[in-house]
């Protein structure tokens, strides 16, 4: 995987893009309540709107301490950064795996970028993009858009890149897990076949960490996700 700079762009090389599958298009509902997607004819909850209804109370509490130890409002800021921050990171990655140049020279676009190279640089075993910020649905149980489905070091992979303010222990990912293992279920159910995860994490200092899920760790956050998906459809009846 190598970085080019143009004059007006950045670009990288060393995978393919592969269309094999014809992934569909869900809208998004964000501003009448938690989030769903339109799926045919249903608004169907997001896989983050699952997560958070499933929530445990431990970390409900763990996130009001955290807030009430650093002010309302300075949360507020930390928690608004690091989404700006992140929403940016994300986009220069998806134009890059598209096989598309782009450069935003705003000062604001300076560390997402530099955050999006970090990943970049530890992707050498990335052959194939089959998509990106590719939508999924299970029938009408959830539906969600994972950042990445492509071929990693020889097999089929749903990939998530994720921006934090501090390097993560394990025991801190576990909702990513889900998330990932709720996007392979729909992407298995939909289109195709996907045998491991992988998370890919760059701090605002540019600590690059990754997780991966192998198919026996994925296999078993699979069932784990059927067990809070039926969680969630009990408490919302």
């Amino acid at each position: 995987m190598r970085i080019k700079r143009t004059d007006t762009s950045f670009t990288i090389d060393g995978f393919k893009v592969n269309h094999k599958y014809h992934y569909g298009e869900y809208t998004r509902n964000d501003n009448d309540g938690p989030r769903t997607y339109n799926v045919k004819d249903k608004k169907v909850p997001s896989v983050t709107t699952i997560l958070s209804g499933t929530q445990s109370k431990q970390k409900r509490e763990a996130l009001d301490k955290w807030r009430e130890r650093v002010g309302y409002e300075e949360a507020a800021r930390i928690t608004n950064q690091a989404a700006t921050r992140g929403t940016e990171m994300h986009y220069v990655l998806e134009q890059y795996m598209k096989g598309q140049g782009y450069l935003n020279l705003s000062k604001k676009g300076s560390q997402p970028r530099m955050m999006a190279h970090q990943i970049v640089e530890n992707l050498d075993k990335l052959s194939e993009v089959y998509g990106t910020e590719v939508g999924l649905a299970y029938e009408d149980q959830w539906a969600g858009s994972t950042d990445l489905v492509c071929v990693y070091d020889g097999k089929p992979t749903i990939a998530d890149f994720k921006q934090s303010n501090k390097p993560k222990r394990e025991e801190w990912i576990e909702d990513y897990y889900y998330q990932i293992a709720a996007y392979s279920l729909a992407h298995k159910k939909q289109y195709g076949e996907i045998v491991q995860g992988m998370i890919l994490v760059c701090t605002k200092d540019l600590l690059f960490q990754r997780f991966m899920m192998n198919q026996d760790l994925l296999s078993e956050y699979e069932e784990k996700w059927f067990a809070r998906v039926e969680d969630y459809y009990r408490g919302v009846k």
